[in-house]
């Protein structure tokens, strides 16, 4: 008796713990967890794909006790609450389930397994195989000649060899072994010192649970361990023997209210579907859902026909008339279409337009198929657009405008009128809900799956760039953009401005901050190409010294760079203690390992210098001359204002923010970002701005006092630490001080400080509480924010900007604390940010207005870095000083820091 389609009978209680558990953490913008819904469908979306013509059916367990709960109280009672986490993602779980048209069945008074074992027994009596999917090894009592165990989560399946394999005896003797040995995870007792070895030796010698008890004088004879006094164990325990094979029993005869073949699969409901993957966010499933509907996505996403006008524009009538829309309307969204993401290399091939939600045009201008007649002249385009891009009159909204106003400084079109980018837009409304790409703003948002560039263009060597894509793709693609851009504008922009802190940051922040970035970018900074191909060579050099050094310690060779040959050197061949391990329990390498290892042993400190050196060598000198704009002579970076969460700048292409400084070598490659002929560098620098926003913030009269008097502060804080005067402090105390101070602003905890300045925890634990009772200020500072995170859900800057926190209430400790750390170092962080982008747009506007000679051409955390005529660079520097210092006003003195040289390392 076989079926070509199998029934499929779904343990959703099993997977719902080990998703769960197993799958990273994962939320929605809001903080909404969803580990767990993923994995559950996931697993049920894969048995679907995999048995295409089957009929699954999903089981959970019901809300309450069982009947097994008669049969002993105890039964499971030593379980915990079920996580919060998990217990609000089973209605989703089950909401998505029955949109998918899938049989959901939920059984007072009995549990999951004995419905499934009810529906496994109805299966066989009617010749159809059943496959239980389950991660319950308790199911293995099921499993028979047309029974089969699966298990999506290793990925394997078990048949009646399978059960011989791996527990050495047949299915039929699942129950006995339970009832023998117990189950600690529901806590049924077992036979009082019967563990899994000598429950398997009694199977194998003897047989089930009734064959045992009628032949216990046979159980001495047994060549287990503890042989001899069995029996008596055995007799005391009997009565909870036989209690024990009760509750392990999967029941298969359960009364239900149907029979298997009265449960039917009923049609996906797509717009119940729809509504759920957009409010969870499972934005690749909504894409397949559009895919998999007869309909197109916008009408899954949005469930309502909306009829687009999407144009596109050929011919000079078609222009004139769209322009003169541009002209008309209040706002419009504009986009460019280019060969590239590089701003300084990408050539326009089209640009787009939006006057109104579902009304767009794309004017393709240099697409290779098209010829003369069939495309505008890009130059004669540009020539009649400049006007109004350059219109401070005719405002304009688009999604990271400051890449397409950097392409079009490449055609000597300022783009001017700015009005709002919805990149931005989203970032200061919430910088945490989301990515804030056009595609992820859409889904989120909109609801709607936008077409997305690999879908025309390609991906990985094969993607083709736009000027290649054929028109009647991407026509469609670059109107889309400019209308989606349009309606997140409308979508975002009356929520954003209900909020007065971010949408003031918005407006006099980083809107105004988006020109100055892309004129900073422009401009680029000047490298000695030549010094960090020397440099490299220096590094290599070194890196085969240390090569040798390493063999020698270690004793053989062997790859530095493989952390599984290292973890075998140091720890098997050397035996160094094990520090920390792995999620896979294997002993780590990771750098802080490392450092730790490297305070008492020779190996882990080479091999952390020869890391340094390659990173720097891979990442800086190797790559930075390769980098060079070949038309500029210059290196460019993109900066980027909506990826880090507490508002502080990022950049690629290179990362300038992670140049080391601490080292020698790090600091030697900034020795290759130089001064041109004629110029010097100057690079300003705030000084412990954190500290001093914390001094703001807490009020506390100790810091409040050190530094209005200019003390050190570090200095400071180790006198009142350590209890002696500022002159007797020595530079270990010092050293010490400052760990402490930038530790405690980030959240440290005794034990992360005891190891930084290597004491003992309680040690540690102590300088903590000296440091609190000396500023007390700072420690109710702390407080109080986190008693207002965990209020608002969010904590915010000086000036309004708002990080939000959905793990402040987490049940999960670690999480929960991680999130209050965060609310604490954020003000701090996100204020400094805010400091140093309001001294750049006033750095700039005097630069625009008194027209010194200087550019600034590099932001790095909180240091400003400028090339300046010789002739004007103490002027500037005097100027760069006093704006920066007066760019906001604490109750403690802005210091800045400025120096001169030819390149960054001597201005720095």
């Amino acid at each position: 008796m076989t079926s070509a389609k199998p029934v499929i009978l779904v343990d959703g209680s099993s997977y719902l713990f080990r998703a769960f558990h197993a799958i990273r953490h994962l939320s929605t913008g809001e903080g909404f967890p969803t580990n767990a819904i993923r994995g559950v469908i996931s697993m049920i979306r894969g048995h679907l794909r995999d048995y295409p013509d089957s009929k699954v059916v999903v089981v959970f367990d019901a809300k309450g006790k069982t009947f097994r709960n008669d049969l002993y109280p105890e039964y499971k009672a030593h379980r915990p609450p079920m996580p919060d986490d998990l217990r609000v993602q089973i209605q989703p779980i089950h909401d998505i389930i029955k949109a998918m048209g899938l049989p959901l069945l939920v059984i007072d008074d009995v549990e999951a397994d004995d419905v499934i074992g009810t529906l496994a027994e109805q299966a066989t009596s009617q010749g159809i195989d059943a496959l239980i999917s389950t991660g319950d090894k308790d199911m293995a009592q099921l499993v028979s000649p047309h029974v089969t165990l699966i298990n999506t989560m290793t990925n394997t399946l078990m048949d009646p060899q399978g059960v011989v394999d791996k527990y050495g005896f047949s299915a039929d003797l699942f129950i006995d072994y339970l009832a023998l040995m117990g189950d600690s995870s529901d806590n049924i007792p077992g036979v009082a010192g019967v563990g899994e070895k000598t429950a398997v030796a009694l199977l194998q010698g003897i047989g089930g649970l009734e064959d045992i008890y009628n032949n216990l004088e046979k159980v001495r004879e047994l060549s287990f361990r503890g042989a001899k006094k069995m029996p008596e164990k055995l007799a005391e325990n009997k009565e909870m023997a036989f209690l024990s094979y009760q509750l392990a029993t999967i029941k298969t005869d359960v009364e239900l209210p149907f029979t298997l073949s009265e449960i039917e699969h009923g049609e996906p409901d797509t717009d119940a579907l729809a509504d759920l993957f957009k409010q969870y966010e499972f934005k690749t499933w909504l894409h397949e859902l559009s895919q998999d509907s007869d309909q197109p996505s916008d009408v899954v996403a949005d469930k309502t026909e909306v009829e687009k006008d999407y144009q596109t524009i050929l011919t000079k009538s078609d222009f004139e008339r769209w322009l003169k829309k541009l002209e008309q309307a209040d706002l419009f969204a504009f986009d460019t279409e280019t060969t590239s993401l590089n701003y300084m290399q990408a050539d326009l091939v089209g640009v787009s337009f939006a006057v109104a939600k579902d009304e767009a045009a794309y004017l393709p201008l240099t697409h290779d198929y098209l010829d003369a007649p069939e495309q505008l002249n890009r130059e004669w385009v540009l020539e009649q657009l400049k006007p109004i891009l350059e219109s401070e009159k005719h405002k304009k909204v688009g999604q990271n405008l400051k890449y397409d106003a950097s392409v079009l400084a490449r055609y000597e079109i300022s783009l001017r009128g700015i009005a709002f980018d919805t990149m931005l837009e989203s970032y200061c409304f919430n910088s945490i809900a989301t990515r804030h790409d056009m595609d992820s703003l859409a889904m989120k948002y909109l609801g709607v799956d936008t077409i997305h560039f690999e879908d025309i263009a390609g991906k990985g060597a094969k993607q083709i760039t736009f000027n290649q894509i054929p028109l009647e793709q991407a026509a469609p693609y670059a109107a889309e953009d400019a209308d989606i851009t349009l309606q997140l504008h409308q979508k975002i922009w009356p929520q954003l401005k209900e909020e007065e802190g971010p949408k003031a940051v918005f407006e006099h922040i980083e809107m105004p901050l988006l020109n100055v970035l892309s004129s900073m970018e422009r401009n680029g900074v000047l490298i000695d190409a030549q010094l960090l191909r020397e440099k490299s060579q220096q590094f290599a050099a070194r890196m085969v010294e240390l090569q040798q050094e390493a063999y020698e310690l270690a004793g053989e060779e062997f790859n530095l760079g493989s952390p599984k040959q290292l973890q075998q050197i140091l720890f098997e061949k050397l035996e160094l203690p094990v520090i920390k391990k792995t999620p896979k329990k294997q002993p780590s390498t990771a750098e802080d390992v490392l450092q730790e290892l490297a305070l008492d042993y020779p190996l882990p400190k080479v091999i952390l210098e020869y890391r340094g050196l390659s990173k720097l060598k891979s990442t800086y000198t190797d790559k930075l001359p390769e980098m060079i704009n070949p038309v500029t002579g210059r290196l460019h970076t993109s900066y980027h204002q909506a990826v880090a969460a507490t508002g502080r700048l990022s950049s690629t292409e290179p990362n300038l923010q992670n140049i080391p400084i601490k080292n020698e070598a790090g600091r030697s490659i900034r020795q290759a970002f130089i001064a041109p002929q004629g110029c010097k560098i100057v690079a300003a620098d705030y000084s412990q701005i954190e500290l001093r926003i914390m001094a703001h913030l807490s009020q506390d009269e100790g810091l409040l006092e050190a530094f209005a008097n200019a003390q050190d502060i570090h200095t400071a804080t180790a006198a009142e630490v350590f209890s002696v005067t500022p002159e007797q402090v020595t530079s270990e105390q010092r050293r010490s001080a400052k760990a402490i101070n930038f530790g405690l602003i980030y959240g440290m905890s005794a034990f992360g400080l005891a190891k930084q300045i290597g004491v003992g925890r309680e040690q540690a634990q102590l300088y903590i509480d000296t440091y609190f009772a000396r500023y007390p200020g700072v420690e109710a500072y702390m407080e109080e924010t986190k008693a207002i995170a965990k209020e608002k859900g969010y904590v915010e800057t000086l000036y309004g900007r708002r990080l939000y926190l959905p793990e402040i209430n987490a049940s999960n400790g670690m999480r929960r604390k991680a999130a209050e750390r965060t609310a604490i170092n954020a003000p701090m962080q996100g204020s400094a940010a805010d400091i140093i982008k309001l001294a750049m747009l006033q750095i700039n506007q005097w630069i625009n207005e008194e027209k010194p000679a200087c550019k600034m051409v590099m932001q790095v955390h909180d240091e400003l870095v400028f090339e300046v005529a010789e002739d004007d660079v103490e002027t500037v520097k005097k100027k760069v000083i006093e704006l920066m210092e007066s760019a906001t006003e604490l109750s403690v003195p802005l210091v800045v820091e400025a120096d001169i040289g030819d390149n960054w390392e001597q201005a720095h």
